[in-house]
């Protein structure tokens, strides 16, 4: 009996040992993965690269054959046909360059399929084995989206998708396990990338109701539950000295006259009222594609929010976000993807890849050029020569507004056969959409500097 309870006593403290060392272990661990990403000290430059909207589809959820083909040929300009090339491209860019931090602002898949989650984290950890941090949110597209589908042959079908808590846990080495301070309510969270330099990841996206209405939600918000989060954030980032730049998928400003509904938060004047108040003097967006920069002034003060174009359409740009300590201020300018370098360099024999520059925006130009040739010719109202002229006008203000260069030569435009058309034209969402980019004033949207 003695036995039996001594063997029983050393049992126990063998298990206890064990336990003691795996934890110690797992600290260690945890300890290490922690330190793998130092902060910047105070008084250290730093630089973000910022992108948004990459839309990236598995390559396991298609063989590019009829069913995706026509899914592309319809779509909104998104080259997902390349999205694996783009993606790759663009790790690669950040491996070679080694920015201090990598944000991306929401759309990380193209309908929030599983398998691209889970493969798009796979080539962000490689990024982050670098030694670059990255720092994500959701879009619209990516959480409990019913349109989730795989192509094979001529047809599409369902997909595995995603839920909140599996974005979190997906993504959680992406700004999620490093967050100094989270929102209940949402997968917003504040990161300290730098001490003077911090980063307040917002989630505007509505996807909660997405399965009772059978299609991602398009249109964003935050509540007041939010907002007052928002509030604690500024006033820990002020009492540490720190500036603070908000990151949401849905934009706070217009960026266009037309396009607003469901891209321009539905409460925007309230989130606009508590950052103004933070004296918050930027955000950083996406969710139109578009490269663009709003701004609102509020007596001294101007916010300015900047949309990065969606690297999966062209020109494939992303921004480079620059911190100066000594001048206390922030630059902001676009980059383009060199895919063609990625392509050389790995020795891709892909001759589109190899003159991707050329053949990305011959592919877009066509799709904006297609889509107005169609909708122009089911008004019955323009001759086929007419149509054609007034396609191409479509075409280049197209590639152009995408870009943020739609203010150059502007003039050469406005002054052929095919603008007159669509000036006389019946009124139609084309025809404000040409006019509004026609009349934008911005002078340049690919730049900026920030006195703070």
């Amino acid at each position: 009996m003695i036995r039996k309870r001594v063997a029983f006593i050393v049992f126990i403290v063998l298990v206890l040992v064990l336990i003691g060392w795996n934890y110690r272990n797992l600290n260690t661990n945890q300890s290490e993965a922690t330190a793998s990403i130092e902060q910047i000290k105070s008084g250290q430059d730093m630089t973000m690269y910022v992108t948004t909207d990459i839309h990236y589809l598995s390559e396991s959820l298609t063989d590019h054959g009829q069913a995706f083909e026509e899914y592309v040929s319809s779509g909104d300009g998104k080259q997902l046909n390349d999205i694996e090339a783009i993606i790759n491209a663009f790790s690669f860019e950040v491996k070679n360059k080694k920015p201090d931090v990598l944000i991306i602002s929401g759309d990380l898949t193209n309908n929030g399929e599983k398998a691209s989650h889970t493969d798009l984290a796979k080539k962000l950890h490689i990024i982050e084995e670098n030694g670059v941090p990255i720092y994500v949110i959701p879009g619209n597209h990516d959480i409990s989206n019913p349109w989730a589908r795989s192509f094979k042959g001529d047809k599409q079908y369902t997909t595995d998708i995603i839920d909140e808590k599996d974005f979190r846990s997906i993504y959680a080495d992406f700004g999620y396990d490093e967050a100094i301070s989270k929102d209940k309510n949402t997968l917003s969270y504040l990161a300290a990338p730098s001490e003077d330099v911090w980063l307040l990841m917002l989630d505007t996206s509505q996807y909660q109701s997405n399965y009772m209405i059978g299609y991602p939600q398009t249109d964003g918000k935050l509540n007041s539950d939010t907002l007052a989060w928002i509030k604690e954030c500024s006033d820990k980032a002020k009492e540490k000295g720190a500036k603070i730049i908000p990151v949401m998928h849905h934009n706070i400003l217009n960026h266009s006259e037309v396009i607003r509904k469901g891209f321009t938060l539905n409460n925007n004047e309230d989130v606009l009222k508590q950052l103004q108040e933070s004296h918050i003097k930027l955000v950083l967006s996406g969710h139109i594609h578009t490269q663009d920069i709003s701004s609102y002034k509020n007596g001294e003060d101007t916010l300015y929010d900047i949309v990065t174009g969606s690297l999966a359409v062209n020109p494939h740009q992303y921004g480079v976000l620059s911190y100066s300590a000594k001048n206390q201020s922030l630059n902001y300018q676009t980059s383009k993807l060199d895919v063609e370098n990625w392509a050389r360099t790995n020795g891709i024999k892909d001759k589109d890849l190899l003159r991707f520059e050329k053949y990305s925006e011959e592919f877009f130009g066509k799709a904006a050029y297609n889509m107005a040739s169609e909708r122009l010719r089911s008004q019955e109202s323009f001759s086929e020569e007419e149509i054609q002229s007034m396609s191409e006008v479509m075409k280049i203000f197209n590639i152009r507004y995408f870009a943020g260069i739609e203010n150059e030569n502007a003039k050469d435009i406005m002054n052929t056969e095919g603008y007159q058309l669509w000036s006389k034209a019946p009124d139609s969402f084309l025809k404000q959409y040409i006019m509004s980019v026609a009349s934008d004033k911005d002078t340049d949207d690919n730049h900026l500097q920030i006195e703070f």
